[in-house]
């Protein structure tokens, strides 16, 4: 199931060896895409492009912690494709609805000017 080092058994009254180096490597990854997030968001000017990669950002961010703590990554092909494929779609109605958004309020601003 999970890809975790094998190692010889403890003896008793032994503690094994932590295995970290898979949570600071999640860690970093985290903190990667965080960082990436707050320059864009503080670099650009408010606009549905800035909103948008903020928006797949987020989610690449969730994905990765679902793979990772949640242990995804190591299920079947068959119950990883049950949940990302009503996740694609929750996405597709994201991208619909910020851009239709988008252009409601283009189109409000219009009339009131």
């Amino acid at each position: 199931m999970a890809n975790h080092v094998n190692t010889a058994p403890a003896q008793v009254g032994e503690i094994p060896k932590p295995n970290t180096g898979w949570i600071w490597k999640t860690f970093f990854v985290l903190v990667g895409i965080t960082a990436l997030e707050f320059v864009f968001v503080f670099a650009m000017d408010p606009s549905t492009l800035r909103n948008s990669i903020f928006i797949i950002l987020t989610i690449f961010k969730a994905f990765f912690i679902v793979a990772e703590f949640m242990h995804l990554k190591h299920e079947t092909k068959g119950l990883i494709w049950s949940i990302m494929i009503p996740m694609a779609l929750l996405i597709w109605l994201l991208v619909a609805l910020v851009t239709e958004g988008n252009a409601i309020g283009a189109a409000v601003d219009n009339i009131v000017t």
